[in-house]
């Protein structure tokens, strides 16, 4: 059983490696620069697009707000949200997203993704493997969505950062 899980952690990672070398070619051809803003993935999306050599020239940065008050603080994530909706929800990474774009002023897209990786810390409303997404661009609507990944917590996360990588990829083909 081990070495299956291997081979189906190395395909996503794998994946994952060439989603990211597709973002950046489509951020490229938009001339677009992205930043990232991670919850859950703690920085895999941003680890993912680094990865590439020269990356540098459309990617801003990302910021890893694992807390609450981070995201508070560091991307101006309003208390009433998280009070009102928690911090794996449409709104907390619709304004993750946005805090992002307002901190990276160079950047023209910011993906943001929050949810529960496990094994614990879902319920019956927000189980484990619900992650939420968002993509904001400069001057145009923030677009969120939600996920439901199967697995344990690494390949939650790792799904997840892939998902994250295609939605700003779908954003940039219709942007």
């Amino acid at each position: 059983m081990h070495n299956a899980t291997f081979l189906i952690e190395s395909a996503v990672s794998e994946e994952l490696l060439v989603q990211s070398s597709l973002t950046l070619d489509l951020l490229r051809v938009n001339q677009g620069k992205i930043v990232t803003a991670e919850s859950c993935t703690g920085g895999l999306v941003a680890a993912a697009l680094t990865h590439h050599a020269g990356s540098s020239d459309v990617t801003e940065g990302g910021f890893v707000t694992y807390s609450n008050l981070m995201k508070q603080v560091v991307l101006g994530v309003r208390e009433t949200t998280l009070v009102q909706y928690g911090a794996v929800s449409a709104e907390t990474v619709s304004e993750m997203a946005e805090g992002a774009l307002r901190m990276a002023p160079d950047a023209t897209v910011a993906v943001s993704v929050s949810g529960i990786a496990g094994p614990s810390g879902g319920s019956v409303s927000k189980p484990v493997g619900l992650v939420w997404f968002a993509t904001a661009v400069r001057n145009g609507p923030t677009v969120s969505d939600a996920q439901n990944f199967a697995g344990d917590r690494t390949r939650v996360r790792s799904l997840a950062a892939l998902h994250a990588l295609r939605l700003v990829g779908q954003r940039l083909e219709r942007e």
